[in-house]
């Protein structure tokens, strides 16, 4: 008999055998793969496959698990980009084209200001000048009636612009609150279209993520190289603004001549029919910015050049009360009603926006084009051969590494030894099934984290085997001296690596690529080690004293 209750035997052999059928798919990774890409391409094709998609289906069996670890770029080959975003371009931009803003709201005042004249100034600082300098006061509030809330979560109460008078002159700049929220919504705007550009050519798990300030890495697998990826990333998304002939929820609806069918973004079964022909394209949108209605509400201001403008106010002008749709690569992303005329180029999306949502709209219509220059300050090319040889080094590291692992525990702990090493390589295989689940990537340092864990785990059933052998010779029976072990050892395993998982998580946090990913793996791997270590090995000595009944044990 053994002290484990029934329960407790029963969810650790689960657990077990729950890892090794989710680890399983790896085991056969290009066949999975296959599969797996089958699949998503059917169904982006609405069921529709060719001969060959249906034969990638058929390599594995729909009703087991399919998912696998995606591997990193050092193990699968690729192309890394680490790139700078000019974030100062926008303010130079913004404060640009304020001017005529500027110029029309003084215009009105013109017999108390006199002339207006844009004076010389450094990028991102407009200086207005006017001939009458009795109505400077005026000229200055005028100027500041222009200013806007800030749309951030961190800068609610501020105004966009500030305005000062310098030398008879006035000054206009963007305030530190607009030019953080600038910051955000230009590298978030960065990252959108850099996604979506990567996503349309169907790579497998890009790593697109902000480094820093104003720095976005880029990583995409499988991509031939870093001058490619360039290109990719170079091409401008297809905005256009068209008007809407009628809505459906019928996706199999004919459109008529010169019309399109476009599904809604965020509205599943609804449809749009367009006119082909788009009243205004991205080509023509200067700008588009979180603001807030009239009454209070979150909503998306968007602004034409001189051009886009006119055809703009002329299409509102003759189409009020009919909706029109702005379509982003072939999708629907909101069709407003047109409430009035529209002259200047200036219009206003109204709804049931938060202030986040005001805020991924905006980033949506600013998606047909980078928002600043992008400089590339790392540029990388793996190529396949070498993540196959990553890899390759991998596995071997790992072979050698259990092997010797394997040696050592047996030979100091005969057959406890080997009950380690079973456990060991469940928790390998529970390894890769979290990360499997959980769609972690597998990198190189993350090879290396998986090593490291190997070593890890047998640490705790050596205290625990070396605590069995002094209850022993304390006299205890081997059922005793085998609860004693695993009691009295819990304390200084679980010491151990809860210092590790608190390292590991600062590794994450602070570091970034390859110490995240070894950072990953390492706290995947200290949560299944101390389970194999304590519950697993437990359960098969459990198992083994209760078959064989052994008076003594030799550990």
């Amino acid at each position: 008999m053994t002290d484990t209750p029934l329960w407790k035997s029963i969810v650790v052999w689960g657990l077990v055998a729950l890892s090794l059928l989710y680890a399983l798919p790896n085991a056969f990774y290009d066949r999975v793969e296959r599969h797996n890409d089958a699949v998503a391409a059917m169904e982006k094709a609405d069921g529709s496959a060719t001969p060959e998609q249906v034969a990638d289906r058929a390599l594995w069996p729909d009703w087991l698990p399919s998912s696998i670890v995606p591997l990193g770029l050092d193990l699968r080959g690729g192309a890394h980009l680490l790139a700078e975003v000019k974030v100062a371009d926008v303010y130079a931009a913004r404060i640009d084209g304020m001017w005529p803003e500027v110029r029309d709201a003084l215009r009105d005042v013109r017999d108390q200001v006199g002339n207006v004249r844009r004076q010389p100034s450094p990028e991102g600082v407009l200086r207005v000048a006017i001939s009458n300098p009795e109505g400077i006061q005026v000229a200055l509030e005028k100027v500041r009636a222009l200013a806007t809330p800030v749309v951030s979560l961190t800068g609610m109460g501020s105004s966009d612009i500030e305005v000062s008078l310098d030398n008879g002159e006035i000054v206009v700049q963007l305030s530190p609150a607009e030019r953080v929220a600038t910051d955000q919504r230009t590298v978030q705007q960065s990252l959108e279209i850099i996604r979506r550009r990567v996503d349309e050519v169907g790579t497998r798990e890009p790593t697109i993520q902000r480094q820093g300030e104003d720095r976005i890495l880029i990583q995409v697998p499988g991509i031939g190289s870093a001058a490619e990826l360039k290109s990719l990333i170079g091409t401008t998304a297809k905005l256009g603004f068209h008007p809407v002939t009628r809505v459906t929820g019928d996706a199999g609806t004919k459109p008529g001549a010169r019309e399109e069918l476009l599904p809604a973004m965020d509205q599943p079964n609804t449809y749009y029919i367009v006119e082909k022909t788009p009243v205004v394209t991205g080509e023509e949108l200067t700008n588009a910015q979180p603001a807030f209605d009239q009454n209070g509400r979150p909503a998306v201001e968007f602004q034409f050049d001189a051009t886009g403008a006119r055809k703009f106010g002329d299409y509102t002008a003759s189409n009020i009360g009919k909706p029109f749709a702005i379509v982003l690569d072939q999708q629907v992303i909101s069709a407003p009603t047109i409430q009035s005329h529209i002259p200047g180029g200036r219009g206003i999306i109204t709804g049931q926006f938060t202030v986040e949502e005001s805020t991924e709209l905006a980033v949506l219509l600013r998606a047909g084009a980078l928002p600043a220059e992008m400089t590339f300050l790392e540029e990388r090319t793996i190529g396949p051969e070498l993540g196959a040889d990553s890899i390759r080094s991998g596995q071997m590291a790992a072979v050698v590494g259990a092997g010797l692992v394997s040696v050592y525990m047996i030979a100091s702990y005969g057959l406890f030894g080997t009950f380690t090493i079973i456990a060991l390589a469940i928790n390998i295989a529970m390894m890769f099934a979290i990360q499997s689940v959980i769609g972690a990537t597998l990198t190189l340092p993350g090879i290396a984290g998986i090593v490291l864990t190997m070593g890890m785990a047998v640490d705790a059933n050596v205290l625990i085997y070396e605590r069995m052998r002094e209850e022993l010779r304390d006299g205890k029976s081997p059922l005793v001296a085998i609860h004693e072990g695993y009691d009295k050892a819990l304390s200084a395993i679980t010491d151990s690596n809860v210092t590790a998982m608190l390292t590991a998580i600062i590794m994450f946090f602070v570091g970034s690529g390859p110490v995240r990913g070894f950072a990953v793996t390492t706290t995947i791997g200290i949560v299944t080690s101390m389970f194999t270590a304590v519950y697993v090995t437990r359960a098969i000595i459990s198992l083994y004293m209760g078959l064989r009944r052994p008076k003594t044990i030799i550990v």
